[in-house]
């Protein structure tokens, strides 16, 4: 190959898709799947390398590829395509209109693919500032005298152990036992106890909490489905970190099913409507909350149910396990080469810091002002319509409406004829016809 020569796929999805070969910083050939232009000296490379870029020529090429399961287009196909010639010195003209509309776009491509890594590190400030109290400093000015969240999960505490101690006794009786004494009371286990160290210094009327004495003790922090076995028409649908979008939306079409019989084995895992999932296989720290719809669905062994209680948003705990004092923590009880997980004991254990209640609520509710701000910067669709303008200006260009035409330009029939004439010519490396022997008659 040689600088100018242009190179076509041509076959698979990518067929048509082409290269300019602008640079060869050394010798190279090309592999059978590509075929190669190399465009008359009189031509401009560039000029067929844009247009073999318009909507104009992905149509001819559409029409003449072949095959549905594996399109493809061979030499000759490609040969017969039609290209539009202006004059030379036009195509010079539109080249250079096109290369600096282009680069503009490629510009502006470029900074549109910081956003999403600039639009993270916004939300994670917004979230870190929230779970360190930035957010609502000025409320706790104004109610210095609320009850501290300490004081709250106490009562919690408490109260977690009267309903332990309720079902227990119950359990008890429905056996036909009756204690004679309280013995059966030191059975209780307390919530696992959090390691504070490495966590940030609290806003003065905060506390830290486990997961574990944050969820119900009626539905403790679980893992799900370990065999879920094959995608059951009709069964009950169960959710795995593949289904679950970076956006925290759930991804249905993936979704697989389970058989009745094996979801009620994982009772204990069944999700309702609001509760939490977080993955804790492969991808740890997706969260999504679960919709009304999979409400009775289940999850699997790679992701971790969490039920807000009845005193604490969803919200509130949502936000909590994106944040970076959760995210920091998942990094410190992560285990595991080439798939990277948390067990159950390490979701139980994670710290949650706990604002008094009303500073919750208004924390939610500033958090998430913030973090719409950052959604309605759509990145997507300005990528798509930057594809759809570039693809504007390549109409635009061979539709010959970019460029002023010049009418003492050299008519394109006359560089047409000269082109045919030196495609026609002989190359001066063929050999010549070998002369034909002349029988000679021997004389005796």
């Amino acid at each position: 190959m040689r600088p100018g020569d242009i190179v076509v796929a041509r076959t698979g999805a990518t067929t048509g898709k082409s290269l300019l070969l602008s640079h060869m910083p050394e010798p190279a050939v090309f592999a059978s799947y590509l075929i190669r232009l190399s465009p008359a000296a009189e031509s401009l490379p560039a000029f067929i390398a844009a247009y073999m870029r318009s909507p104009e020529y992905w149509r001819q090429i559409t029409r003449v590829s072949k095959g549905t399961a594996q399109p493809g287009a061979n030499a000759s196909i490609l040969g017969e395509l039609e290209v539009p010639v202006p004059p030379l010195n036009e195509q010079h003209r539109i080249v250079a209109k096109l290369e600096a509309l282009l680069a503009r776009s490629r510009r502006a491509k470029d900074v549109l693919d910081t956003i999403p890594a600039l639009l993270d590190r916004f939300r994670q400030s917004v979230l870190a500032a929230a779970f360190r109290g930035d957010l609502t400093r000025d409320w706790r000015k104004m109610n210095p005298d609320v009850e501290p969240a300490s004081k709250f999960l106490e009562r919690i505490r408490t109260e977690r152990r009267h309903r332990w101690e309720e079902a227990e006794l119950k359990r008890m009786r429905a056996k036909g036992k009756v204690p004679k004494d309280d013995q059966w009371k030191t059975k209780y286990e307390d919530p696992v106890q959090i390691d504070e160290s490495g966590l940030h210094e609290l806003p003065s009327g905060w506390a830290w909490a486990s997961i574990e004495e944050v969820c119900p003790l009626a539905a403790p922090v679980v893992y799900g489905i370990i065999l879920p076995g094959d995608d059951v028409q009709g069964g009950v649908p169960y959710i795995r970190p593949v289904d679950m979008n970076s956006d925290g939306t759930i991804d249905f079409t993936s979704m697989k099913r389970t058989s009745p019989s094996i979801a009620a084995q994982y009772q204990r895992a069944s999700l309702r409507g609001g509760d939490i999932v977080l993955s804790i296989v492969g991808t740890i720290g997706k969260v999504i909350v679960v919709p009304d719809e999979l409400d009775g669905g289940n999850i699997t062994q790679s992701s971790a149910r969490l039920r807000p209680p009845d005193w604490l948003s969803g919200e509130y705990l949502r936000l909590a396990l994106l944040s970076p004092i959760l995210r920091s923590q998942y990094d410190k009880f992560r285990f595991g080469n080439a798939v990277q997980r948390l067990n159950i004991e390490h979701v139980r254990r994670l710290a949650l810091p706990i604002a008094p209640l009303e500073e919750m609520k208004l924390m939610v509710t500033r958090a998430a002002v913030a973090l719409a701000c950052a959604d309605k910067v759509q990145t997507v669709e300005q990528r798509q319509h930057l594809d759809k303008l570039e693809q504007s200006i390549l109409a635009k260009a061979f539709r010959g409406e970019l460029v002023p035409q010049d009418p003492t330009d050299e008519p394109a029939s006359v560089l047409l004829q000269r082109l045919r004439a030196e495609r026609d010519k002989p190359a001066d490396s063929a050999p010549n016809p070998r002369p034909k022997r002349r029988r000679e008659t021997k004389v005796a």
